[in-house]
């Protein structure tokens, strides 16, 4: 029986063999990070942080609270004033989508029931966003992202 060394060429071939295994699952993982991503929040980003503090502001001074829920096939968004009454918007813009891409985003149909907004909507079960535009009677405008968990 023969005794095998290891040489010059074997350490070559598991460095360049490790390092390329690395190399490519760094490459693949970058370019579905790239793919997926779902764009910019704001064009930019300077203009926005000089209004923020102001609609902030004028947000907080609604008062309203946001509750999202899915329940056999209805999707639910409740806006609230502080004392619970519920509130009938001007205006509704929400687009509900998975946190980490746009492919599955849906724009729902809400309808104000008198209570809350409600449109039917199937979900498959995961952490869903529904990034919503309320415009109260005045104009003020109220955003927000709700988080929505559907298990």
């Amino acid at each position: 029986m023969t005794e095998r060394q290891i040489t010059g060429r074997h350490v070559l071939f598991g460095f360049v063999g490790a390092f390329g295994v690395i190399i490519s699952v760094n490459l693949v993982l970058a370019y579905n990070a790239v793919k997926t991503f779902p764009g910019l929040e704001v064009k930019n980003s300077y203009v926005a942080s000089q209004e923020f503090d102001t609609r902030r502001t004028a947000q907080e001074s609604l008062g309203w609270h946001i509750d999202a829920s899915h329940h056999a096939g209805i999707l639910t968004l409740s806006i609230t004033e502080r004392d619970g009454a519920p509130v009938e918007v001007a205006g509704l813009d929400a687009v509900l989508g998975r946190a980490t891409n746009v492919q599955d985003d849906v724009t729902p149909d809400f309808v104000f029931d008198g209570r809350a907004y409600s449109a039917p909507l199937e979900l498959g079960a995961g952490n869903w966003n529904i990034r919503m535009v309320a415009r109260a009677a005045d104009g003020t405008e109220f955003r927000q992202r709700v988080v929505l968990i559907k298990k």
